[in-house]
């Protein structure tokens, strides 16, 4: 399953932006997996956090293979030294263990957070131990398919906006800008902007100074 969105949103974002426009004809559509269960795809980003896309592959079809359906009876069937042996951390065990103990007494509500709006959704994410803000928005696009998400925490953002406009540095208030021009289409304008970050329009290149950049990316997390 991929990230749905169509013609609606496509020309709002043209009309809005002759720039992202150009891009979006060049790129084409583009195809981003979700996962659609949101326990399975908390548990997913648990596992990929500060590890390479391969190693979150490996380690994530491991679980999959050990657990069958990966549901809150079967991590906690396995428990946090099980689940530590698959390769993972001590720590993201415990932290997947927590979350499955929380759906389970009903202390998370997996259902509910879905008639919630953004911000209400992220902190409940947020709530759970090991989801910071930038995993909690990766779980609202890339599972729970939000339309209008545009992380400021992403350096694959930052960098898809210094090619498409040439900018030098991403400031918090020109992130805004653009925020407010691709609303409340922003997580369409995502996909390209990750897409460009990524390569897709050879002959663009990155206005950044030289200077070593670090931050998060959607770009580290392997197809959901």
């Amino acid at each position: 399953m991929y990230f749905q969105y169509g013609e609606k949103e496509i020309a709002y974002l043209k009309q809005k932006d002759p720039k992202l426009g150009d891009v979006i004809d060049q790129v084409g559509m583009v195809k981003r997996a979700v996962d659609p269960d949101l326990f399975s795809s908390v548990v997913h980003h648990i596992v990929g956090q500060q590890i390479s896309t391969k190693a979150q592959a490996t380690i994530w079809k491991r679980v999959q293979d050990d657990r069958g359906i990966v549901q809150a009876d079967t991590i906690l069937d396995a428990g946090v030294t099980h689940l530590q042996s698959l390769g993972m951390s001590f720590r993201k065990a415990q932290y997947i263990v927590d979350f499955a103990e929380r759906v389970k007494s009903g202390a998370f509500d997996l259902t509910g957070i879905y008639h919630k709006s953004d911000e209400e959704a992220i902190q409940d994410l947020m709530s759970l131990r090991g989801i910071g803000l930038w995993t909690a928005e990766m779980i609202l696009l890339f599972c729970m398919q939000r339309p209008n998400v545009l992380s400021y925490g992403d350096l694959a953002i930052h960098r898809g906006i210094r090619m498409v406009y040439h900018h030098r540095q991403v400031s918090r208030s020109l992130f805004e800008k653009y925020r407010r021009r691709f609303s409340p289409y922003c997580s369409v304008a995502s996909l390209y902007l990750w897409a460009v970050a990524g390569g897709a329009i050879p002959n663009m290149k990155d206005y950044a100074p030289k200077a070593a950049k670090t931050g998060k990316s959607s770009s580290s997390l392997s197809p959901l």
